[in-house]
């Protein structure tokens, strides 16, 4: 009975167990703002050139993107490389079959990913690819380590290389210390990268709910109103108890 106890009690220990040890990697705050329509735009226009050709956002339609302020005719031409449909789901033009033969495994539906990881994690994801020839792809990740995923931005950002220290850790022990550094430099530099990510996830995340802006607004509205309400009710209340008071 006291091996099952103590079975039964490293089980329960195991989620917290493998959540500290993937906490590695502090991350960053991604400047996250809904409301601001180029900067989704741009994000758009990220996303559709280096994303969609691997991954799928398949619980999103093309003209959504109207609410955006783009015109059917600007999606049409600027960001639908395949032949479909302003009306279609925006499908990825790889297979799944093809993706697990490429990749070991299929890259996962983006439509939701920004509510599954967080915007800070997906901000950090992004922006801490290194070069790594001992895996399949040529390319590894601090946040994620032996990520399946090419740095398919690298020509912006760069190659980075993995530096390793030996530290102390302040209470006699010692522990590894993993820095990035810039070995090749992209076309963009390191805020106009940062900015373009930002942009990229701020899409991500109106992604995974395109209507949160809109629900925050009328939400407003419905408070404003029940306090209008709120004060009218009082004051019938008073003229209705005004003779006995």
């Amino acid at each position: 009975m006291k091996k099952i106890k103590y079975i039964l009690l490293a089980l329960c220990l195991l989620p917290i167990t493998a959540f500290a040890a993937g906490v590695e990697v502090k991350l960053d705050h991604a400047p996250i703002k809904t409301t601001d329509k180029l900067s989704l735009q741009r994000g758009t226009q990220t996303f559709v050139n280096y994303c969609l050709t691997c991954h799928s956002a398949d619980y999103m339609r093309y003209n959504r993107l109207q609410d955006l302020g783009l015109t059917e005719k600007q999606i049409s031409e600027n960001l639908i490389f395949t032949g479909q449909k302003t009306g279609d789901l925006m499908h990825s033009a790889m297979t799944k079959k093809e993706a697990k033969q490429w990749f070991g495994v299929p890259p996962p539906d983006l439509s939701v990913i920004a509510r599954s990881r967080g915007a800070d994690w997906l901000y950090t994801y992004l922006r801490q690819f290194y070069r790594d020839e001992s895996t399949p792809t040529g390319w590894n990740n601090l946040v994620f380590e032996k990520t399946a995923m090419p740095h398919v931005l690298y020509q912006l950002q760069g190659e980075q290389t993995l530096k390793v220290e030996i530290v102390d850790d302040g209470h006699g022990g010692k522990h590894e210390l993993k820095t990035l550094e810039m070995s090749k430099p992209g076309t963009l530099s390191k805020t106009d990268y940062d900015r373009q990510v930002a942009d990229l996830v701020n899409y991500l995340v109106y992604l995974g709910e395109p209507a949160a802006s809109t629900r925050v607004q009328i939400g407003i509205v419905v408070l404003l109103f029940l306090f209008f309400m709120l004060g009218l009710t009082y004051a019938l209340k008073h003229e209705y108890w005004r003779d006995i008071h």
